[in-house]
C-alpha cells in the first residue's frame, strides 16, 4: 500500500552528470589537482567529524522522539491507487476481479443492461428503461405506486446478474428490484427480470424497491464498497452516507492502510535513522495463517494434513466473513482479522436458513461463513485463500483440481471413488460435496460445508441430499442403498447434529436430551454447538444447566452467546451470577447480550462489584442500537432495554419510532400494548394494535395482541374473536391456540375448548402448554383416566418434575376400580 517513492526523496545524494564527477575530456594539471587533493583530505576529515557528532546528536534526537503507542496516528484509509504503487501484480488481479466492479457510477462502460426503450412487465406493472440526456433512466412504480421517472446513479455487480440503485432526496440509496440477467443469451440471460418473479411487490409491502428491506445505506453499502459511513440522522429521518471508495477495494479486506504505506515509505527512504522496528509492517492485522504451512498427503488416507495446528481464531475466514456470513451490523469500526462477533451478529443454523442437518435451504440465502465454519475443511485448518486466490478470488486450480491439491487423484479422482464410470458428463467433487441453491433467481452458490452426501438422512429427516439432487426420479431409499453398497453401513459423516436440530424442529419429547449431547461435544463444530444452546432456551431444566455454564466460557464467542440465549427465559437476577461475569468479555457481541439479559435488574439491587461493568456494557448496548436507528428492529430492541430498566416514557417514544419507520413493523406495536399493559394503559394498548391491525389485518400477532388486551378490558366476546383470527391465521402456532382454548373454557364452553387442544396436539404431540391444558379441562370433566394418558405424555418430556410425578399418582388410585 506505499506510494511510489517521490522525485524529491533523491535530493542531496550523487547524481549522475554532477559536478564533483571530472569529465574523461578535460585537460588534467597534476600539481592543482594534488593541492585540491589534499585541500579535499582536510575537509573531509573534518566533515567526518562533524557529522559523526551530527550524528551521535541525531541518534539521541531520534531516540527520545521514539513514537509511542498514544502518538501513533488514527489509521485512514489511502485508497487502492496507493496500494498498487508497490503492490502490481496483485493490483492487477484485483482489477480483474468482481469485487473491483461491486459498485461502480452508471456509465456507458459499467452498465449491462438494455437502456434503449426496453420494457418489462410485472403484475400488471409495465416498467420501462431508457436513456434521457447522457443519463440512464427508468420509468417504475414509485412509493405511492404511481409511475414515476427515475435516474439510475449506480450499478451493482456484474455476474451473473446486475442491479441499479436509484439515490432518493434524503439520501437513501435504494435497490430496484428489476435487475438485469447478464449471462450470455443461449445461457437464458441479456434479459430483464424481476427477483421476486412469483410475487406481486405492491408500494406498500415493506420488500417494494422503495422500502425499507431495499435500502442500500443499511442492506448492501458495508459489503459493495470500503470504508463506509452511513451517517443517519434520527432526527431529520436523512443519510448523508459516504465511503472511501466506491467499489470492494484493498482496504475493505486488509482495514485502513495508512500506517502501512508511511511505514513502507520510512523502509525505502535512503536516511538510515528512525526507522522503527515493527513486525505487523503497519497493517493492522497479518493475514499470515497459511505462511510456512505446507499440506503433505497421508499416503494411507490420501488426504493432506495440514503441518501447523489451525490457531482458535482463524482471521483470514473471520476476515472474509465480513461479507461472506449471513450477519447484521452493530459496530461501524470493524477491524480485520478480529471475531466477527466484535462488531457483527452472526446468524448460527437457523432454521429458516438451514436444513435441520446444516444444509443451505433455497429460501434466505446463508452466504458461506456458517456453512463452512460446520465443515470438515475448517476443522482440518483449511482456510479461505487455500482455495480462492484472494485478490482475484477466483480458485487457484480449475475445476476439481482446487480440491485435488490436497486430496490425492489416484485415490478421489479414480472411479472406485466416485463410482460413476462411464457416465458423461462425469460428477466431480464439487456436484456430489458442494450441492447448489439459486438465489435471486439466476445466481447459483455453492454449499461450503464440504460434506459426504447422506440419502440416508433424506430417509430419517427428510433433508435434500447430493444424489437425489442428480436422480430426481429415484426416491431417497434408492439412493441410501446404493451409498451403502460402495461405502458400507457406517455412514457417520462431519455432521452429526442433524437428529437433535430435527427432534427439535418437530417438538420430540427426546429434543432436550440430544440437543444436550450436541451443545456439550468438544468434538461438534462450535457453530452447531451455538445453535444447540440457542435451541434449548425453551427446555431449560436442572438436567442441563450445566451444559450452558460449559458454553459460558468457550473460547468461540458465538457458543458464549449461544449459551446466553439458552438463558434468556430465566429470571435476570437468578442468572446473575452466572453470567455477570461476560460483561467484561472480550468480544462487544458477548457483553451486550449479557447486558440486554440482565437489563431487568434494577442497580440497587445490582452487585456493588458488578454496576460500573453492567453500565459500560449496557452504554454498549444502547450505542450498538442506536448504530442501526434507521431500522425499526433496533428502534425496539432498545425499547425493550428501556422497559425493562424502568425508563418507561423513552421506551413508548422509541416503539413509536419503530412503527414511524415501518408501520408493518408489527413486533413494535405488540410490544407497546405490553408496555401500556405495565402502565395499565390498557385502552392506549387496544389503539395501537388497532392502528397496526389496519396496517397488517393478517398478523397473528397483532390479533393475539388484542385479545389479551380485550380479556383485560373484561370484553371477553371481542377478545374470544381475535384469539379465534389468531389461531386461523397461524395454526402452527400452538401458543395461539392454547390461549384460544383457555379463553373458550372460561367462557363455559368446554367441549369446544378440547376440539381445539386435541387439533393443536395433532401438529404438536409434544408441546407442554398443550398437554398442561388437557390435563387440567380432562380432570375438571371427571375424565381421570383421558388426564392420566396426558399427563403421562408430559412425564416422558419433563421426566423430572416433581409435581407431576405427585399428579400422575394422584391420577392413577383415581383411576383404579373400586375395592370390593
Amino acid at each position: 500500500m506505499a506510494r511510489k517513492r517521490r522525485k524529491s526523496d533523491t535530493k542531496g545524494k550523487p547524481q549522475k552528470g554532477s559536478a564533483d564527477v571530472t569529465s574523461p575530456q578535460a585537460p588534467v594539471n597534476r600539481q592543482a589537482e594534488a593541492a585540491s587533493s589534499s585541500k579535499r583530505r582536510i575537509w573531509l576529515a573534518a566533515l567526518i567529524a562533524g557529522a559523526a557528532g551530527l550524528a551521535s546528536s541525531l541518534v539521541f534526537l531520534f531516540l527520545d522522539r521514539a513514537p509511542t503507542p498514544q502518538s501513533v496516528s488514527p489509521a485512514a484509509y489511502v485508497g487502492s491507487d496507493t496500494c498498487a504503487g508497490c503492490h502490481q501484480s496483485e493490483a492487477k488481479l484485483w482489477n480483474a476481479s468482481q469485487h473491483k466492479v461491486a459498485m461502480q457510477h452508471a456509465t456507458e462502460k459499467t452498465v449491462l443492461g438494455d437502456f434503449n426503450d426496453a420494457s418489462f412487465d410485472h403484475y400488471g406493472v409495465r416498467s420501462r428503461f431508457f436513456r434521457k440526456d447522457g443519463k440512464f433512466r427508468v420509468e417504475t412504480d414509485g412509493p405511492d405506486g404511481e409511475l414515476t421517472v427515475y435516474e439510475v446513479k449506480y450499478t451493482f455487480g456484474v455476474d451473473p446478474l446486475q442491479q441499479y440503485l436509484v439515490e432518493f432526496p434524503d439520501g437513501r440509496i435504494q435497490a430496484l428490484s428489476l435487475a438485469w440477467d447478464s449471462r450470455p443469451q443461449d445461457k437464458g440471460g441479456q434479459r430483464w427480470f424481476h427477483i421476486y418473479p412469483n410475487e406481486e411487490i405492491k408500494h406498500d409491502d415493506v420488500l417494494h424497491w422503495t422500502r425499507l428491506n431495499q435500502n442500500w445505506n443499511f442492506m448492501c453499502a458495508e459489503c459493495h464498497s470500503t470504508g463506509v459511513r452511513k451517517n443517519y440522522d434520527a432526527k431529520t429521518d436523512r443519510f448523508a452516507t459516504s465511503w472511501s471508495e466506491i467499489s470492494v477495494g484493498c482496504e475493505a479486506c486488509h482495514g485502513q492502510g495508512s500506517r502501512h504505506a508511511a511505514w513502507a515509505r520510512e523502509q525505502q527512504s535512503w536516511w538510515p535513522f528512525g526507522k522503527r522496528e515493527d513486525p505487523s509492517k503497519g497493517l493492522l492485522t497479518l493475514l499470515d495463517e497459511r505462511q510456512g504451512v505446507t499440506w503433505p498427503i497421508d499416503p494411507q488416507s490420501g488426504i493432506g494434513r495440514r503441518s501447523v495446528a489451525p490457531a482458535t481464531l482463524r482471521k483470514e475466514v473471520e476476515t472474509c466473513g465480513l461479507c461472506h456470513a449471513r450477519r447484521a451490523s452493530f459496530q461501524e469500526d470493524w477491524l480485520p482479522g478480529q471475531w466477527l462477533s466484535q462488531t457483527h451478529v452472526v446468524e448460527p443454523l437457523a432454521r429458516t436458513t438451514y436444513h435441520s442437518d446444516g444444509q443451505i435451504r433455497d429460501v434466505e440465502e446463508s452466504y458461506n461463513y456458517t456453512p463452512f465454519k460446520q465443515g470438515k475443511m475448517f476443522a482440518a485448518g483449511v482456510t479461505c485463500s487455500d482455495c480462492h486466490e484472494p485478490h482475484s478470488a477466483k480458485l487457484r486450480a480449475s475445476g476439481e483440481g482446487v480440491c485435488l491439491q490436497c486430496h490425492a487423484p489416484d485415490k478421489f479422482a479414480d472411479v472406485k471413488h466416485h463410482h460413476h464410470g462411464g457416465v458423461e458428463p462425469r460428477p466431480t467433487c464439487i456436484s456430489c460435496h458442494m450441492q447448489t441453491r439459486t438465489y435471486m433467481v439466476v445466481d447459483p452458490r455453492h454449499d461450503h460445508t464440504f460434506r459426504v452426501p447422506r440419502p440416508d438422512l433424506s430417509v430419517t429427516l427428510g433433508t435434500p441430499n447430493a444424489c437425489n439432487d442428480c436422480h430426481r426420479d429415484k426416491p431417497a431409499q434408492w439412493a441410501a442403498a446404493a451409498v451403502e453398497q460402495w461405502f458400507g453401513a457406517d455412514r457417520k459423516g462431519f455432521q452429526t447434529f442433524g437428529a437433535a436440530f430435527h427432534a427439535s424442529r418437530t417438538d420430540q419429547a427426546d429434543a432436550a436430551a440430544l440437543l444436550g449431547v450436541i451443545a456439550a461435544d468438544k468434538d461438534v463444530p462450535a457453530v452447531a454447538r451455538a445453535s444447540a444452546l440457542s435451541e434449548l432456551a425453551s427446555r431449560v431444566s436442572s438436567a442441563n444447566i450445566n451444559v450452558a455454564r460449559r458454553g459460558l466460557s468457550d473460547p468461540d464467542p458465538m457458543v458464549r452467546i449461544g449459551a446466553l440465549d439458552m438463558l434468556a427465559n430465566l429470571p435476570a437476577a437468578q442468572i446473575w451470577p452466572l453470567v455477570s461475569p461476560l460483561l467484561v468479555d472480550p468480544v462487544r457481541g458477548v457483553r451486550i447480550k449479557t447486558a440486554s439479559l440482565l437489563a431487568a435488574v434494577p442497580a440497587a439491587r445490582q452487585p456493588q462489584a458488578d454496576r460500573a461493568h453492567f453500565d459500560q456494557a449496557a452504554a454498549e448496548f444502547v450505542d450498538a442500537q442506536l448504530a442501526n436507528a434507521e431500522r425499526p428492529e433496533a428502534r425496539t430492541t432498545l425499547a425493550n432495554f428501556l422497559a425493562q430498566r424502568g425508563q418507561s416514557a423513552e421506551a413508548e417514544a422509541e416503539y413509536k419510532a419503530a412503527l414511524r419507520l415501518s408501520p408493518q413493523y408489527t413486533v413494535a406495536a405488540v410490544n407497546l400494548a405490553d408496555l401500556y399493559r405495565q402502565l395499565g394503559r390498557d385502552k392506549d394498548g387496544e389503539d395501537a394494535l388497532r392502528i397496526a391491525i389496519a396496517t397488517s389485518p393478517r398478523d397473528a400477532a397483532l390479533h393475539h395482541a388484542l385479545g389479551l388486551t380485550l380479556t383485560r378490558l373484561k370484553r371477553p366476546d371481542e377478545a374470544l374473536a381475535e384469539f379465534q383470527m389468531a389461531t386461523e391465521l397461524e395454526p402452527d402456532v400452538p401458543q395461539y391456540a392454547y390461549v384460544y382454548a383457555v379463553a373458550l373454557h372460561s367462557g363455559s364452553r368446554a367441549e369446544e375448548a378440547m376440539t381445539v387442544l386435541k387439533n393443536a396436539l395433532t401438529s404438536h404431540p409434544n408441546d407442554r402448554s398443550i398437554l398442561s391444558a388437557l390435563i387440567a379441562f380432562s380432570r375438571t370433566n371427571g375424565d381421570a383416566e383421558a388426564a392420566l394418558t396426558y399427563a403421562q405424555r408430559l412425564a416422558v418430556i419433563t421426566p423430572d418434575d416433581p409435581n407431576l410425578t405427585k399428579l400422575i399418582g394422584e391420577l392413577r388410585q383415581a383411576t383404579k376400580p373400586p375395592a370390593r
